[in-house]
């Protein structure tokens, strides 16, 4: 029975392990990239029309070779802790597994320490907030090993606003004007056919009683 239970002992920590593993801490990741967006401080952009270039690029003081697991960028709009207040569904965690800061991607590509430009129009489903860029680099089995931003948590730079799609459209209310103004046309049209019709049916009504 021992052996049994040492067996099971050790497959229970190697899946415990097994799945902790994957995700690290962001205090503990390296700001190797530079990043920069299009967007100038305080600017507003609306959501399914304005667009954003980013561009990333190894830091030139990084030491030769130490981009070598460096394998994938990522890049994303991440909510400024502005637009974090009292919303526990973008919250930051230290906890990369937990961490909502950053949930909108712009742009995924193989790693290349040379500058790397992207263009990307700002997805539709983008709620009214204010953000800034982060571009994280991932290794071969997927986790954050570096990153880089826009913004220095402690100044709070480089924010813009994203306004969202409010689901109306100036076509939308141009449309529902011109069904509503039909609509009324029909119904004056249907009123007057009608009480044409019962005046038609009232003098044919009179001519047979004569």
């Amino acid at each position: 029975m021992a052996p049994r239970g040492f067996l099971l002992a050790a497959l229970f920590l190697s899946c415990f392990f097994g799945f902790s593993h994957g995700k690290g801490h962001f205090s503990t990741l390296p700001r190797t990239l530079e990043v920069t967006a299009s967007p100038k401080p305080g600017q507003v952009l609306k959501a399914g029309v304005d667009k954003i270039n980013v561009s990333w690029v190894l830091n030139g003081t990084v030491r030769a070779g130490s981009d070598s697991e460096y394998k994938t960028v990522k890049v994303k709009l991440c909510y400024a802790k502005v637009s974090q207040v009292d919303r526990a569904w973008r919250k930051t965690e230290d906890d990369l597994s937990k961490d909502k800061t950053c949930q909108f991607l712009i742009v995924e590509k193989p790693y290349n320490p040379a500058v790397q430009k992207f263009e990307s129009t700002v997805k539709r489903d983008v709620p009214t907030a204010t953000f800034f860029v982060r571009a994280y680099a991932l290794n071969s089995a997927g986790d954050e090993v570096a990153y880089g931003q826009t913004t220095d948590d402690r100044k709070a730079t480089n924010l813009f606003q994203i306004e969202s799609i409010t689901g109306r459209h100036v076509s939308l209310d141009i449309a529902s004007v011109c069904f509503s103004a039909f609509s009324v046309v029909a119904l004056f049209g249907f009123f007057f056919a009608d009480k044409r019709k019962a005046k038609s049916a009232a003098a044919a009504a009179a001519a047979q009683g004569q």
